[in-house]
């Protein structure tokens, strides 16, 4: 059997396990506001119901898609990208709901949430320009970009 070599892409171990464990809390923060904003499209009332039904299907697609680049990205760097509920738990910022909020309400806590995962990302990106590790950066810029827009869409249904 033949091994691997030992990675070597310019950036030393322990900075990639630094950025790997910053990925590991983004991706559970992701995961968590995925099944968060998928719960609420399945259990949404009220007069925006097909407005809100409809946004939370696109945003939780987005979300959805967005757990492959994140844990692709810890694998890698030459890590395991972690996985399961309680490890989700444990890692993630954004607290469960409990039973179903009314349709605002869940726009509340789905803003809470992308601002949430905005400031995971920037804490990361820290670590990621700091090792000078640009995909990592690219990817952290782009979910940033993601979260603030969503947030911000989000709370203007707040506002007025």
């Amino acid at each position: 059997m033949v091994s691997a070599p030992p990675i070597d892409i310019g950036i030393p171990a322990d900075r990639r396990a630094q950025i790997a464990q910053g990925l590991g809390r983004v991706l559970a923060d992701t995961t968590v506001l995925y099944a968060k904003t998928h719960g609420f499209h399945w259990n949404v009332t009220g007069p925006m119901f097909n407005t809100l039904h409809l946004m939370f299907m696109g945003q939780y697609t987005e979300l959805w898609n967005a757990l492959d680049e994140i844990a692709e990205r810890i694998r890698a760097l030459g890590h395991p990208a972690p996985y399961g509920g309680s490890t989700y738990r444990d890692l993630s910022t954004i607290p469960e709901s409990h039973g179903v909020p009314p349709a605002m309400a869940m726009v509340r806590e789905l803003v809470e949430g992308h601002e949430a995962v905005a400031r995971t990302v920037r804490a990361v990106f820290e670590l990621a320009d700091g090792a000078n590790d640009q995909p990592t950066a690219d990817l952290l810029t782009q979910r940033l970009q993601i979260h603030e827009k969503t947030a911000w869409m989000l709370r203007s249904l707040l506002e007025g």
